[in-house]
């Protein structure tokens, strides 16, 4: 059994426990300091001095039900369902006795509530077993007293109390309102990994039923009496602003309320990570009706005009404040290959340098040299971005999906002139997120046009106005260069990546740590174009390029990939180069051996090609092989196997699910995903050009296989999307016997060239 005590460094557990309904509420928050309002004074018997890093929250009813309340956004990947499940486990309770409720965005009682990066689980594990675990302690010590036994003699069961000797027993409910009385225990014991009941089962989505039936959870279902609609115009092209426009054509149109033009950000506003927004100024129009509305949008008549370049102060998240320089004029994705060709060749700031890989290249027997590169890519969420505000005077109520509303809340406090405490946030189910949610400019819009019109108004964006309203996956392009000496042994390896605005190196990820001697260097162009977090940030492209240079390394050594792979993190397990790997080689080459057994690698169906790839992002492994044939010509995917070492997985079923749709996201984006640029201007704004992963092209079977172990969670929302990149691009060399060195691969003719 595990103790885990209920004050860390700090921030402490927050003492919340009052009687409500003669049941048991108990909260947390990891906020260094609060001031209470007077209704929460009355809820919390005792405040803190410090408080507890998770943000959980739970409600005992007398009849024995559970509510707990999930703080974090969620966009299908089912934290909703599996935070719960922590908290339960160790409450020791029955899961049909828990119902699950969304938290609005409350920074008094909740923080982190944002969901990126694949940490939900992660950062919340510990907590959210404490949160149960207390929980459970508090009841017991209610039960000791109720019968003047010693606490010790307590046992829980599927929410029961028992006291064996005396022949006692209780339901939770019924000492409910006698532990909330208690004092949260200073230390608590958690179960032992080997006594869960409920992590590592399959639970099914407590949205799930809502969803199928289609009851309203997402942003774009609000509806509420006296609410106006409301869309924006944003330039046609990145590098262009407003200049006029003409509303009176449009403004006796049916249902046309106002046409006006807005500032998303003041001047002065200095830019958070995360306040990223690639058009200031655009033009708001308000009316009945979401159709009356687009079709006075059809009818404006607006003038654009190029801008100049300017610096503005930017503080990137978790660093200091620097100054970004936004280049003037009409990008074109031609001049933009040219410059990435040219910036490649010029001196890079170097990131990583380990031995002497100059004098290895110099003796080099053998010098093989690969480019990569990746297009700008939109996210393409199915529900467009959206927003509901409704703004007074002094207060503001917002609605709508956001990836982190907890940092969105504070530029719409400054924009607003409104006092953050008077700013409420619900956040509703996400129809897909990937990154781009976490950009929340249209909810600034939405509040600046509900502020000026001083009413309820739901923004929407058409897809059209999503796909070229910015966000994107950066542009990016890398150069690979392996050493290999008269005896075919590999000595050394340089990397150049660099991107359009952003590099996608990451210089200490394998295979650093397991080369002599090698060199990782690193540049970016800078653009007008915006960028932001795309489902695995850089990992997405610089996986893909990673992992098929290694396997021409290992053909060009005539070794199987997977045993030259495996080579390598031997290496880098039992002498590793340098000392900032970031990286378990040990558990790398788990999920390869992994895969490599569940995929029966070598003796695999003659009809069949195969392709593999493997690797660490958001704090977990993974490895896939992908079984590819030709049909007519055309790349058919048969089946992908995947191994994964995420540690302890709540939900099985659901964790298959979101590896699975990792796995065909990357599938559809390797082969099909790109967006380009003629003077600014995207190339396509919706699906009839944008070319997605069509049904008939996914895997005819995916097998997901997770490596058993008891470390705690790690990511899994986005592991399993960069490495199948590489595993198609080493698949389609097979079939094809052409190499992949661009995406899209399909019908892209830079890989014919």
């Amino acid at each position: 059994m595990n103790h885990m005590k209920t004050k860390i460094g700090r921030r402490a557990f927050i003492k919340n426990t009052s009687v409500a309904g003669s049941g048991l509420i108990l909260g947390f928050s990891w906020l260094n300091s609060c001031k209470p309002k007077d209704a929460e004074i009355k809820l919390f018997k005792e405040m803190p001095k410090e408080w507890f890093e998770i943000n959980a929250y739970l409600k005992i009813g007398e009849n024995g039900l559970v509510t707990i309340v999930s703080p974090n956004p969620e966009g299908g990947q089912n934290i909703k369902t599996s935070m719960p499940m922590i908290v339960a486990e160790e409450l020791d309770i029955e899961w049909t006795d828990v119902i699950v409720q969304q938290a609005p965005l409350n920074t008094d009682l909740y923080s982190r509530q944002f969901i990126g990066g694949s940490q939900a689980i992660r950062r919340g594990w510990n907590g959210l077993r404490m949160t149960g675990a207390s929980a459970r302690q508090m009841l017991k010590e209610a039960a000791a007293q109720a019968w003047n036994v010693p606490v010790e003699e307590i046992t829980t069961n599927s929410g029961m109390l028992y006291h064996e000797s005396g022949n006692k027993k209780a339901t939770y409910g019924e000492l409910a309102a006698s532990a909330a009385q208690l004092a949260v225990p200073e230390k608590v014991n958690l179960k032992s990994i080997n006594d869960f009941k409920i992590i590592g089962t399959s639970r099914k989505n407590v949205d799930g039923h809502k969803i199928v039936t289609g009851k309203p959870l997402f942003g774009s279902d609000i509806q509420l009496e006296g609410m106006l609609i409301a869309m924006i115009v944003h330039p046609p092209a990145f590098g262009m602003k407003l200049k006029s426009y003409e509303e009176s054509s449009i403004r006796s149109m049916p249902g046309i309320h106002d046409v006006f033009a807005i500032k998303v950000l003041e001047d002065d506003y200095i830019r958070q990570h995360f306040d990223t927004c690639a058009f200031l100024e655009v033009v708001a129009i308000v009316g009945n009706s979401t159709w009356e509305v687009m079709n006075a949008k059809k009818s404006l008549d607006v003038v654009w005009e190029p801008f100049d370049s300017y610096s503005e102060e930017r503080v990137p998240y978790g660093r200091s404040q620097r100054t970004l320089n936004i280049p003037a004029g009409l990008e074109s994705s031609s001049g933009h290959r040219r410059m990435m060709i040219e910036q490649a060749s010029k001196k890079a700031d170097i990131i990583r340098k380990d031995g002497d890989p100059e004098v290895a290249f110099k003796k080099a027997a053998k010098v093989i040299e690969r480019d990569y590169t990746g297009p700008f890519l939109a996210h393409n969420c199915m529900e467009p971005m959206n927003f509901f505000a409704d703004v007074k005077e002094d207060s503001a109520k917002l609605s709508g999906p956001l990836q982190k509303a907890e940092l969105t809340e504070a530029a719409i406090s400054k924009r607003l002139g409104i006092p953050v405490e008077k700013i409420d946030i619900e956040i509703t189910r996400l129809g897909g997120g990937y990154g781009r949610r976490s950009y929340a400019h249209w909810a600034l819009e939405a509040a600046v046009i509900s502020q000026k019109v001083k009413a309820p108004v739901k923004l929407i964006y058409t897809r059209e106005d999503d796909m070229t309203g910015g966000i994107y996956r950066p542009m990016y392009r890398v150069k690979y260069k392996a050493a290999l000496d008269a005896n075919n042994r590999l000595t050394a390896i340089h990397i150049n990546a660099g991107g359009i605005p952003e590099s996608p190196l990451y210089a200490n990820r394998f295979p650093a740590g397991a080369v002599e001697n090698y060199l990782a260097e690193s540049w970016t162009i800078n653009t007008n174009i915006t960028i932001g977090s795309f489902r695995a940030p850089r990992s997405n492209f610089m996986a893909s390029a990673e992992q098929s240079f290694l396997d021409e390394i290992a053909e060009e050594m005539d070794k199987d990939p997977i045993e030259f792979r495996l080579e390598l993190l031997e290496r880098a397990r039992k002498n590793p180069v340098g000392e900032n790997n970031d990286y378990d080689a040990e558990r790398y080459a788990g999920v390869l051996e992994l895969v490599k057994e569940k995929s029966n690698w070598g003796n695999e169906d003659s009809a069949l090609k195969r392709g593999v790839s493997a690797y660490f992002c958001h704090n977990s492994y993974a490895a896939q092989v992908v079984d590819m044939k030709l049909e007519n010509k055309i790349p058919r995917i048969e089946k992908v196997i995947c191994a994964i070492d995420c540690g302890i997985v709540v939900n099985p079923d659901a964790a298959s699910n979101l590896c699975e749709g990792g796995i065909v996201d990357g599938i559809g984006i390797a082969l099909y995903g790109e967006l380009t640029f003629k003077e600014g201007v995207p190339d396509k704004s919706n699906f009839d050009r944008y070319r997605m992963i069509r049904m008939s092209e996914a895997p005819k079977e995916i097998r997901v296989h997770f490596v058993k172990n008891d470390i705690d969670p790690t990511g899994l929302g986005e592991p399993t999307f960069p490495p199948v990149f590489g595993a198609v691009a080493n698949a389609l060399y097979r079939v094809t016997g052409n190499r992949h060195y661009h995406q899209p691969f399909i019908n892209n003719p830079l890989n014919y060239s």
